[in-house]
C-alpha cells in the first residue's frame, strides 16, 4: 500500500480518471524528459548546491549531520536572492478560479523553454506518520541547486526509515504531488512571477520566483489540500504538549508570520515538560483530534538570532543574510536582518529538545493569534460557532515575510482566515471543520500579541496567560455575547469609554465588511457567520 498514487494500471490511464487533468499531464510529463536527473538525498543535493554559482560555504558546521542524511563535515550554506526576499501572494493563481486556458498555455510554454537546461528531480514526503504521508516530486533547473537542497532539507527525504513507513501508510486515492519550478522564467505581464496551482490534481508551476518560501508553501498548499479532502483539518500554525504529572495539554497557535506562533510553540515552561510537533505546518484528524506534522525541519526568521546565538548551532542553510570574517578569518553569517527584511534559515529538527512527528493525545485548545488593538491580551470564546467565526476573521498585520504590491498599505489591519493564505479550497470547508473540532470540546482563545489600544502586550504576559489557561487559573469576566476576558492590570477594556466602544464596534464592522466582500466568491462563508457577527455588533 502507498499513501498517494505514483503508478496506474493501463485501464486507469484515461481522460475519465478524475486524478488526471491537462495541467497534471503537462507537469508530470516534464519529469520524464531526457534532460532530467534524479536527486533524492540531501547528501547528493549538498554537493550540487555548494558548487552552484553564488553559494557561500560558511565556516559553520552542521550539527549531527549523520542524523539528517548528511556527511560529517557538512557546512552551513548561504545563498542570497535579489530584490524579492519574501512570498508574493499576489502572484498565486488557482485553476478553477482563474482563466484556466491562459494559465495552461503559460505552463506549457514554460516547460518547453526548459528543454535545453539540465533539470533536477527531487523526491520527498509531506506528513510524518503512517496515518498521513504523501509523496512530493519537484523539478528544478540547473543553476538553482540551492533550492533543491533546501527543499530536501525542509521536507522529509526518502530515507530507509521513511520509505518503509510510507509503504505501510494509509492509502489515499490521490495522485502524488508534482511541482515544476523555473526561477529564470520571465513574462512582461508578471514581472514578479506566477505560482499556478491545480490543487484538485496535486500539481503546481512556480515560475519566475527565486525565494525558497514559495517552494515550501507551494508544496504545503497541495499537501493541505489532500488532507482537507481526506478528513483532516489543514493547519498553518504551531502545536505543542505541555505535560506534568497532572496535565497533558495540547495547545495549537494560529497566526501569520510575525504574530508569535513559532515563539510560543518553542517557549519552554518551568512547570511543564514541553514536546513540540511543529511550528508551522500540521494537520488535525477530525476522527481522533490527533495531529501529524507535515515537515521535519523549521523555516525560521534570522532577525531574532544574532551571529553569536546558541540557536545557530542547529542551522542547515541560510537565505538572504550577509557574511563577514571573524578574527580567525572564518566566514560568519551576519544575522538580524541587516542586509534586508525577512532573512531566513532552515533549522534542523534537533532544535527542539523534545520533538515528535505525531500527537496521539487529542488537541485541548486553539489560540488565534491576532493583532487587533481593541482586544485585551486574552479572550475566551464559549461557542463553537463563534470560535470558528473568529478564526475565519483572524486579524493581523503584514510583515516583511511578504512581498507586497506598491498600492498595498503594509500597516493596515487585514483578515487572513485561519492564518492560512495558502488555502486553495472553499473557505467554508475550513469553517465547518474548525467548528466541528470546537463542538468536540476543544477550547478556543484569542491572544492579542500586538497592542491593546496603545499599550504593547509583553511576551511574558502572553506566556503566563497560556500557563494560566493550562492550569485553569483564570477568573473569566463576561464581556459580551459568548466572549470573556481576563482581568489584567493595565489591559482592562473600559466599557464606559464611548471612544473605546466605538473602536471595538468598528473592528467588528470591518469583520462584517470582510464577510460581505466574500459573497458570491469561492470564499463565501455560511450565513450563520454573518448572523453571529451582526449579533455582536448589536450588543455593542
Amino acid at each position: 500500500m502507498m499513501a498517494t498514487r505514483e503508478y496506474f494500471k493501463i485501464d486507469e490511464i484515461s481522460v475519465n480518471n478524475p486524478l488526471f487533468s491537462p495541467m497534471r499531464a503537462t507537469i508530470e510529463t516534464a519529469f520524464y524528459r531526457n534532460n532530467v536527473e534524479l536527486v533524492t538525498t540531501p547528501k547528493e543535493a549538498y554537493k550540487l548546491a555548494k558548487n552552484s554559482p553564488g553559494t557561500i560555504v560558511t565556516s559553520w558546521e552542521v550539527y549531527n549531520p549523520e542524523m539528517l542524511g548528511l556527511e560529517r563535515g557538512t557546512k552551513v550554506l548561504l545563498f542570497n536572492d535579489g530584490a524579492v526576499t519574501g512570498r508574493y501572494a499576489a502572484g498565486r493563481r488557482i485553476l478553477g478560479t482563474s482563466d484556466d486556458n491562459k494559465y495552461l498555455e503559460i505552463v506549457r510554454e514554460a516547460v518547453y523553454n526548459t528543454r535545453y537546461k539540465k533539470m533536477y528531480h527531487g523526491i520527498s514526503f509531506s506528513g510524518l506518520s503512517e496515518e498521513f504521508m504523501v509523496k512530493n516530486h519537484i523539478l528544478i533547473p540547473q543553476g538553482h541547486e540551492i533550492l533543491l537542497y533546501n527543499w530536501l532539507l525542509n521536507f522529509q527525504y526518502p530515507s530507509q526509515e521513511y520509505e518503509s513507513m510510507y509503504r505501510k501508510s494509509f492509502r489515499y486515492n490521490e495522485g502524488d504531488i508534482y511541482i515544476f519550478v523555473d526561477p529564470d522564467w520571465k513574462h512582461p505581464d508578471f514581472p514578479l512571477g506566477l505560482a499556478i496551482f491545480d490543487s484538485e490534481h496535486n500539481c503546481a508551476a512556480i515560475l519566475g520566483m527565486r525565494y525558497f518560501g514559495e517552494l515550501k508553501k507551494g508544496t504545503l498548499t497541495l499537501g493541505w489540500g489532500i488532507a482537507n479532502r481526506n478528513g483532516f483539518v489543514a493547519c498553518h500554525g504551531g502545536i505543542k504538549i505541555l505535560k506534568n504529572e497532572k496535565k497533558d495539554f495540547v495547545a495549537a497557535f494560529f497566526g501569520l508570520s510575525g504574530s508569535g506562533k513559532s515563539t510560543l510553540t518553542h517557549t519552554k515552561h518551568s512547570k511543564y515538560d514541553v514536546t513540540v510537533l511543529h511550528d508551522d505546518a500540521f494537520i488535525i484528524s477530525t476522527n481522533s483530534l490527533s495531529s501529524v506534522a507535515l515537515e521535519p525541519s523549521y523555516f525560521d526568521k534570522t532577525a531574532d538570532y544574532p551571529s553569536n546565538s546558541e540557536d545557530n548551532k542547529y542551522l542547515l542553510s541560510i537565505q538572504n543574510c550577509g557574511v563577514t570574517k571573524d578574527e580567525n578569518g572564518n566566514l560568519i553569517p551576519v544575522m538580524e536582518d541587516l542586509r534586508n527584511g525577512n532573512g531566513r534559515a532552515i533549522k534542523s529538527r534537533l532544535w527542539s529538545a523534545n520533538r515528535v512527528d505525531k500527537f496521539d493525545s487529542p488537541i485541548s485548545a486553539i489560540f488565534w493569534l491576532m493583532k487587533d488593538p481593541t482586544l485585551p491580551p486574552i479572550v475566551k470564546i464559549d461557542s463553537p460557532n463563534m470560535a470558528s467565526t473568529m478564526g475565519a476573521l483572524l486579524t493581523t498585520k503584514r510583515t516583511s515575510a511578504e512581498k507586497l504590491d506598491n498600492d498595498v498599505d503594509p500597516n493596515a489591519l487585514v483578515f487572513e482566515p485561519y492564518a492560512n493564505p495558502f488555502r486553495t479550497y472553499p473557505l467554508k470547508e475550513d469553517y465547518e471543520k474548525f467548528k466541528f473540532v470546537f463542538e468536540k470540546g476543544v477550547q478556543c482563545y484569542i491572544l492579542n500579541t500586538g497592542y491593546f489600544i496603545n499599550k504593547k502586550v509583553p511576551k511574558h504576559i502572553t506566556i503566563q496567560l497560556i500557563e494560566d489557561v493550562v492550569e485553569n487559573n483564570i477568573e473569566w469576566v463576561k464581556w459580551f455575547g459568548t466572549f470573556y476576558f481576563a482581568k489584567i492590570d493595565g489591559f482592562l477594556p473600559n466599557m464606559e469609554d464611548m471612544e473605546y466602544i466605538e473602536s471595538l464596534k468598528k473592528s467588528f464592522l470591518k469583520r462584517k465588511d470582510f464577510i460581505l466582500s466574500k459573497k458570491g466568491t469561492r470564499d463565501e462563508l455560511p450565513e450563520e457567520v454573518l448572523r453571529a457577527i451582526e449579533q455582536i455588533i448589536g450588543l455593542l
